[in-house]
């Protein structure tokens, strides 16, 4: 699939993690969070640190969602997505959009040898669904 083709695909679902998730909200983990939920969608915060990031139940690893995720964001030092794309596979999560930042060559050769439908170097969730600081 072309990029804009995996970006439709992956903004079909409802339902999203955000690995990286931040209560700090001048950090992409937090904005990304905010920006899934301004737009309508389920998401999911995934930091191993936190139990709640903008009103949402956070969860320390993606074994712990309480459902299947139609898609996961990735905010992440690129030693920490590696691991997740891993992880990712192991829970089912078969699309994976890796922010700007977060991308490794082994996490995204990695992706590819998994099957994992991947989004990285490229733009950021914010711009595609339209982020409001203020909202």
């Amino acid at each position: 699939m072309k990029l804009d083709e995996r970006i439709q695909d992956f903004l079909a679902g409802r339902t999203f993690a955000v690995a990286g998730a931040s209560k700090d909200r001048a950090k992409y983990g937090n904005k990304v969070l905010r920006c899934y939920l301004q737009n309508g969608r389920v998401a999911f915060a995934v930091n191993p640190r936190d139990t709640e990031v903008e009103g949402v139940p956070c969860v320390p690893k993606l074994g712990d969602l309480p459902e299947q995720v139609h898609g996961l964001s990735i905010i992440t030092p690129s030693v920490v997505t590696e691991k997740l794309v891993e992880d990712a596979h192991a829970v089912g999560i078969t699309r994976i959009w890796m922010q700007p930042g977060a991308e490794s060559s082994l996490a995204i050769e990695r992706c590819r040898e998994l099957g994992i439908s991947l989004i990285s170097g490229g733009p950021c969730v914010l711009v595609v669904l339209g982020f409001s600081e203020h909202a």
